[in-house]
């Protein structure tokens, strides 16, 4: 017989089998010994957590005449046919190659028909959600009103693409990622079963490398079967997974902590020059300065990594204070999320790498001044005299706030307190980003957004979603869309993250054809000034200024040219008998921008209307 890979060879056939799903598999033996069994099912998770194979056994053990306890006996007729993919009455599709209407429309006629040979026809759809629109229009009757011997199991990695109409049709199983120690506890099994000699460490680092995965994992020990001579050892599984030794991070890190940036480049061009793949290093940095921290506050929890804790890793972990190890996880997290969208990961390797070796160690600098008496070095003279300089500007920066402040008078006009809608206080507005998405904003595309837009919501991450949804699209074009928050500090979040706008551009390309804006965040007082100055901009025809300081300029002439037009007009108005807000032709708002004398009534003193609407340059009051 021809080579089977491990995970074939070792696929689960018992509910026992499935690793890291205890609660699910209990649940399912639990409905099939009560005959509690739903029409259909929809199993959820990561890829290699068991979905396919769990959806297997329950089609066993619901048709195998022989079943104890809700586990299949796996040695009659209908539990081999079944295993061999021999079982007329098991359907298993794959929705990625047949996803289309007619294919799922013969499917469901097919299921009219009584099973042939076992209780129940199953159809297991793998990857469903890679079905149509209209296939799964076509699918919802037939689970909606199913025959008494009939069961759907539905299968995917991403039920966020599923139909809401198609989920609430279904009992939902979310599969989880496996714990690390189960997958290593499957791998000791198999390869005991198979007389395989191993290190425990080499499968330690299997299991992280497969993120919970247990199909991933299986398939890098037929890796490093295939490549050790004899036993499985450490360096084998490195060579492998592409992963680092603790030995390379040691020095790595190392030359971090004591601030020579060339020598950490050094070594990661060495390390990148060996084939380690930029994802892979990051995450092997991050759980290495976890494990500085770990060692730390409790050691005790990194027993079984014993043989890792080199004397080097022990001496980072004594010379490091807490707070540098934050920072360089900060880092690293932050690059690690940056270089999933970018085509030059090494470039911003570099970057890290230069940014953990430039982070000082404030917190050691401060313990040793509380605790020891010790003459200070120059580094330490250094950072003091910074901090004395530091205060002294923060004592001129008072003075300068207490005696630099000019009082106002109080017939100061309204127009400065209104200032501040022009600015998000402390956020810089995005004036030419609103502006070039208003030039060529539609109605079709924004209604096209807010029609998505809750689906958009719900494909999105619960933190992302939960910022999003206190935001309000309101412009659109085909390059970008306009957001707005009614609080600052939630569009400075917005702002801040960039990984939300990516997906933005990227969920909203898939459930709107050739769409893929960009969206610009500003807040709702900032979006009413910017919408009101390019209505005016564009009734005038006049051109927008790309430079910050000419469009602040032209922005306040053309307000002052408003304000004196409308105060012309008011008087004007009032000579006539009329009053301009009260017709509804001047708003309140442009109302508190005027003057105070081109809003005078006629109930004023006729000499003060007199120099109002004439100035005092013309009129001369003389008092009889």
């Amino acid at each position: 017989m021809a080579y089977q890979a491990l995970y074939r060879v070792w696929r689960s056939q018992r509910f026992d089998d499935v690793v890291g799903q205890d609660a699910i598999t209990q649940t399912l033996k639990n409905a099939i010994s009560q005959q509690k069994i739903s029409h259909a099912y929809l199993f959820t998770g990561p890829r290699g957590t068991g979905k396919t194979s769990a959806a297997k056994i329950f089609a066993k053990a619901i048709n195998c005449p022989n079943s104890h306890d809700g586990e299949p006996c796996n040695e009659c007729e209908n539990c081999r046919g079944i295993t061999n993919g021999q079982f007329d009455d098991v359907i298993e599709i794959d929705a990625a190659s047949n996803n289309g209407v007619d294919e799922i429309r013969f499917l469901t006629e097919r299921a009219n028909y009584s099973p042939t040979k076992g209780k129940y026809k199953v159809y297991i759809i793998d990857e469903v959600h890679m079905l149509s629109t209209g296939a799964f229009n076509a699918l919802l009757k037939t689970l909606e009103e199913p025959r008494e011997s009939l069961v759907f199991i539905l299968a995917t990695t991403e039920p966020h693409k599923i139909p809401a109409t198609i989920i609430s049709r279904t009992q939902r199983f979310d599969f989880k990622r496996i714990d690390t120690k189960a997958i290593v506890g499957r791998m000791q099994y198999i390869l005991e079963e198979s007389n395989q000699p191993y290190e425990e460490q080499a499968l330690e680092i299997i299991a992280q490398s497969a993120e919970g995965g247990m199909r991933d994992a299986l398939s890098m020990l037929d890796q490093a079967i295939s490549f050790a001579d004899g036993t499985i050892t450490l360096a084998d599984v490195m060579a492998v997974t592409g992963s680092l030794t603790y030995e390379m991070m040691d020095q790595l890190l190392g030359h971090c902590l004591s601030h020579d940036a060339g020598a950490a480049l050094t070594d990661l061009a060495a390390i990148l020059a060996e084939g380690k793949e930029a994802q892979r290093l990051l995450e092997n940095l991050l759980v290495y300065c976890r494990d500085l921290l770990l060692y730390q506050k409790a050691p005790q929890l990194l027993q079984q990594k014993a043989g890792h804790l080199t004397t080097a890793f022990k001496n980072l972990s004594e010379q490091l204070s807490s707070q540098q190890i934050f920072d360089w996880i900060k880092i690293l997290n932050e690059t690690q999320n940056e270089v999933r969208f970018t085509n030059s990961p090494t470039i911003y390797l570099e970057v890290c790498i230069v940014k953990l070796a430039e982070i000082k160690t404030t917190t050691a600098i401060a313990s040793t001044e509380a605790n020891t008496p010790v003459a200070l070095s120059n580094a330490d003279n250094s950072v003091v005299a910074l901090k004395q300089k530091v205060e002294q500007l923060e004592q001129e920066v008072k003075q300068l706030q207490s005696t630099g402040v000019v009082k106002q008078e109080p017939t100061v006009s309204k127009a400065p307190e209104k200032n501040h809608n022009r600015k998000q206080n402390n956020l810089r507005v995005p004036r030419n980003q609103v502006f070039n998405v208003l030039k060529a904003a539609t109605k079709d595309n924004l209604h096209q957004t807010q029609i998505v837009w809750e689906d958009l919501l719900a494909s999105l991450p619960i933190t992302k979603k939960a910022v999003l949804r206190q935001g309000q699209v309101r412009a659109a074009s085909a390059n970008g869309i306009v957001v707005t928050f009614d609080y600052e500090i939630i569009c400075q979040k917005a702002i801040a993250d960039e990984e939300m706008s990516q997906l933005i551009g990227n969920n909203l390309s898939k459930m709107i054809p050739d769409y893929a804006p960009q969206p610009v965040y500003l807040t709702s007082a900032a979006w009413q000034e910017l919408r009101r100055e390019f209505v005016t901009a564009q009734k005038n025809g006049s051109l927008l200024a790309d430079d910050d300081s000419q469009k602040e300029e032209n922005k306040a002439n053309k307000q002052e040219k408003v304000v004196e037009n409308a105060a012309n007009e008011n008087r004007q108005a009032q000579n006539n008998g009329l009053d301009l807000v009260e017709a509804g032709i001047l708003d309140d708002d442009l109302l508190n921008h005027l003057p105070p004398d081109a809003t005078a009534t006629e109930d004023e003193d006729p000499a003060q209307k007199a120099v109002a609407l004439f100035g005092s340059d013309v009129v001369k009051v003389i008092d009889d």
